[in-house]
């Protein structure tokens, strides 16, 4: 039975876990008496359950000719198409909505992205807000699984910077992926390592928010947002809810999980573990929260001083607070907004530039991690090549050090860091055209390009002016931002890679 359903197609499998994950909202319905949106979930159970089987039954025994094809084309389908599934008995519950919001909603959820077309957190029931955090979580599950698995031997997803190979072939960098043929069993032995590992973080995370005392379904939602860096929230964002400051505080011990993939893949990636200590990707992401929070607090410091406000010392403790953790959140491309962020204006007076946050969340956090944007090790790669140049002005004949390694990320790395950062910055542009001809103010179309690409849906609310409501928008612009974020998920080099001939030949 386990051998025949690894050989079925990815799509389809992922497809039957969908099925079975209505049982959960279905559950919760029951318990709480919502016995319509119980009978939606558990129908939509049976009815892609027996869809699922007729599929697998169909395409059982398919081998494609091409693996990295299929694989590429699963997970587009997976981001892309999933969510159509999961939008019906969303859109059956909610009643007075319309599809396209309901599957713009599911694509914001699977994509890790947070963003909603549903301002007023009240319109929606526990059950179903449940289920928006549960798809975000099985989203961030399916990237952690799949950047290992999949990526990593391809060299794409940020492994192209550190790996002997061009983007798209073999990696040499990553010769244990190579030691096991069959694909959907690479695919089920890193899914049997981290997925309990994935839940485990998510079970202490839940259980230490319950513990500051916070409702369990909330600290649920909270603690499933947190691991996939979907910034989904029940009530309304942190402000609102009865964790605290504690609860911030358990929150940003697990925003590592985002900045470093040695932080819960140790060992797995097939790279040498240095440590912690010593991966790029987090002493680039600490530096950079520590000079960004430093930044913030000397304006504010400043405008304080100057405007005579007082220094009591637990507004200014809240001020650097509020600047660490949001920082760091929106680094992550969580987006959760510390409820001591505002502090530091009712210090200051100032208000703090949302370019700050656009800025962070397009930096982004670490490679085959659930965060979004350049990702660090892309960034790294381009400040050492920077570097380097800067040293060959002052001394034109000096050899570079470092090792094999670091030469290699210097030149090659930073070479194709450069090729994404500026397929990045033309998908920007790309969005921000196509959504300006919907009708979209093209002052609004920056940030909501920003939010799609980098999956930082609370971009759109806390880093513009006036906060920007995903509602308001024509359907297309809905549309044209929905696949914005599957292209952001996914990343520039994945779909190219699609078009290679290479995967395409027999």
């Amino acid at each position: 039975m386990g051998t025949a359903i690894q050989k079925l197609p990815l799509f389809v499998i992922l497809m039957g876990f969908g099925a079975l994950a209505m049982l959960v909202p279905a559950s919760h319905a029951l318990v709480v008496h919502d016995y319509n949106t119980m009978r939606i979930f558990f129908y939509g159970t049976i009815l892609f359950s027996l869809l699922t089987l007729i599929i697998g039954l169909a395409t059982a025994g398919y081998e494609p000719k091409s693996v990295a094809r299929s694989q590429l084309v699963a997970l587009l389908a997976a981001f892309s198409c999933l969510p159509l599934m999961f939008a019906i008995p969303f859109y059956e519950a909610v009643g007075n909505t319309s599809f396209v919001n309901a599957w713009f909603e599911m694509v914001s959820c699977m994509t890790t992205t947070g963003a909603t077309v549903y301002d007023n957190v009240g319109r929606l029931t526990p059950s179903l807000h449940l289920w928006r955090g549960l798809v975000g979580w099985l989203g961030g599950l399916l990237v952690w699984i799949t950047a290992i698995s999949i990526f990593a031997p391809m060299n794409l997803g940020g492994f192209e910077v550190r790996a002997d190979g061009a983007a798209g072939k073999g990696a040499s960098g990553f010769s244990q992926f190579g030691g096991v043929a069959d694909p959907s069993e690479r695919l089920l032995r890193f899914a049997i390592k981290l997925t309990p590992l994935y839940i485990g973080l998510t079970a202490i995370l839940w259980f230490g928010l319950v513990s500051t005392g916070e409702l369990g379904y909330v600290a649920l939602i909270h603690a499933m947002s947190v691991l996939s860096t979907s910034g989904i929230t029940p009530v309304g964002g942190l402000y609102y809810a009865a964790s605290g400051f504690w609860g911030e505080l358990m929150i940003l011990a697990f925003f590592l999980l985002a900045i470093s993939r040695l932080s819960f893949s140790s060992g797995l990636v097939g790279e040498k573990d240095r440590g912690l200590s010593k991966d790029p990707e987090f002493r680039t992401g600490v530096i950079l929260i520590l000079t960004v929070t430093g930044l913030l607090f000397l304006r504010h410091f400043v405008a304080a001083v100057d405007g005579e406000a007082t220094t009591n010392l637990l507004k200014i403790a809240q001020a650097i607070w509020g600047d660490l953790f949001t920082i760091a959140s929106f680094l992550t491309t969580t987006g959760f907004e510390s409820r001591y962020w505002l502090s530091a204006t009712d210090w200051s007076g100032l208000h703090t530039p949302g370019v700050f946050l656009i800025g962070l969340a397009l930096i982004g956090g670490g490679v085959a991690t659930t965060a979004g944007g350049v990702k660090l090790l892309r960034i790294y790669a381009l400040f050492r090549h920077s570097e380097r140049e800067l040293q060959r002005l002052l001394h034109p004949s000096s050899v570079s050090g470092g090792g094999r390694e670091a030469r290699r990320i210097r030149k090659q790395g930073a070479y194709i860091s450069w090729i994404f950062f500026m397929l990045f910055a033309m998908s920007i542009a790309g969005v921000m055209l196509a959504l300006s001809l919907t009708g979209v103010q093209f002052e609004t179309t920056m940030i909501l390009a920003v939010s799609a690409l980098t999956t930082t849906g609370p971009l759109a609310d806390i880093a513009a002016e006036s906060p920007i409501s995903f509602s308001g928008i024509p359907d297309a612009a809905k549309v044209i931002l929905a696949f914005a974020m599957v292209l952001g998920r996914l990343e520039t080099l994945a779909i190219i890679a699609l078009f290679n001939p290479e995967i395409w030949r027999n």
